[in-house]
């Protein structure tokens, strides 16, 4: 139990609905951290932190304590299929502005956001396709990703 994911998702979310979706997702126990107990969390219990933030997909999460062996990506899909909004997490490229949008039917594919930091965190904005049709993306290091430009994945919930 070694993993962190972070997800931004698009609407202002509670904690409760998030740690909800989530252990639904799981099949475990979620437990928010502003709550968690070291001496009395479960074995296989997940923590969750939950803050908001301004800017497309102002709520971001961390998750703690991710069992091992689980796909992030088909996790955050059936996440995002459960919620019914659609998510980001980070991508391969190490590029901050590069994330996956999750689809809320569980589509994946490439994207592009304008990053600018401040007290708050990651301030997110102007989210567009990463396309072999953008000079940017033509040009950089998106087509050393697996997740290339113009690539979707549709509903890898089902999976």
């Amino acid at each position: 139990m070694t993993e962190l994911w972070n997800w931004k998702i698009d609407d202002r979310m509670t904690v409760a609905e998030v740690c909800s979706a989530l252990g639904d997702v799981l099949g475990l126990a979620v437990v928010p951290l502003n709550t968690a107990d070291p001496a009395r969390l479960p074995l296989d219990a997940v923590v969750c932190d939950v803050w908001l933030r301004p800017g497309e997909f102002p709520t971001s999460v961390d998750c703690y304590g991710i069992p091992d062996g689980l796909p992030e990506v088909t996790v955050i899909a059936a996440f995002a299929r459960r919620l019914g909004r659609p998510c980001l997490l980070a991508d391969d490229t190490l590029d901050p502005g590069r994330h996956l949008l999750v689809g809320s039917d569980g589509t994946i594919r490439p994207v592009h956001l304008d990053v600018r930091e401040d007290d708050d965190g990651d301030i997110l904005s102007d989210l567009r396709l990463c396309s072999a049709h953008s000079p940017r993306c033509r040009w950089s290091q998106c087509h050393q990703s697996q997740w290339g430009p113009d690539s979707v994945v549709p509903a890898l919930a089902a999976a």
